[in-house]
């Protein structure tokens, strides 16, 4: 009988394990899932991406200058870039970046090397004060054309509507005319 009852639990226990086995397989799935849901909304690229890519395949750049201590960047990042309308219509029409304003590595672009500048506590990036034209402000979104002419700077803290006219405006260069601008303001439907 002992031989029965530990033939018994082995079969058990080898039964439990192929069970637990096929759950712990499917928890595996699970954080690629999740990893599938994190990759969609805005992709950014870094400052370097952008400007490799514009370069092969023309298009305006948005860049979203922030910091890490910035609570109105890190609302814009929940309240408006998480917005699907907003993210579909960056990721078509433009190549987006994320700019910290504060970070310590050099960036190369059109031959001059911009790097980190020690000032206060912190310090800045000099490749963001000269997107900004050296008015720190954040959040700010500055688009540069496809020859990489800065053709816009906002500050400030947008929500998705007001934020989503100001790209589409840019992005079909509504700004270059006083016709097109009117001609803008009588079409746009905005999605919100």
């Amino acid at each position: 009988m002992t031989h029965t009852f530990s033939t018994y639990m082995k079969s058990a226990l080898l039964i439990i394990f192929v069970v637990s086995s096929a759950f712990m397989g499917a928890d595996r799935t699970e954080p690629a899932q999740a990893l599938e849901l994190e990759e969609e909304g805005v992709r950014w690229y870094t400052f370097e991406e952008a400007v490799e890519l514009s370069k092969k395949e023309k298009k305006k750049i948005f860049i979203d200058v922030y910091t890490d201590w910035c609570g109105w960047c890190k609302k814009m990042d929940k309240d408006t870039f998480n917005k699907d309308e907003i993210a579909a219509y960056l990721n078509e029409n433009y190549y987006p970046v994320k700019l910290n304003a504060e970070q310590e590595e050099d960036i190369v672009f059109k031959g001059n090397t911009f790097k980190f500048v020690a000032s206060g506590r912190k310090g800045y990036h000099h490749l963001a004060a000269a997107l900004l034209q050296n008015k720190l402000s954040f959040p700010s979104f500055v688009i540069l054309n496809e020859d990489f002419e800065i053709i816009n700077i906002t500050p400030g803290y947008q929500q998705p509507a007001p934020f989503h006219k100001i790209i589409t405006y840019y992005y079909g260069d509504y700004y270059a005319s006083q016709d097109k601008s009117k001609q803008f303001e009588e079409e746009y439907k905005s999605p919100f």
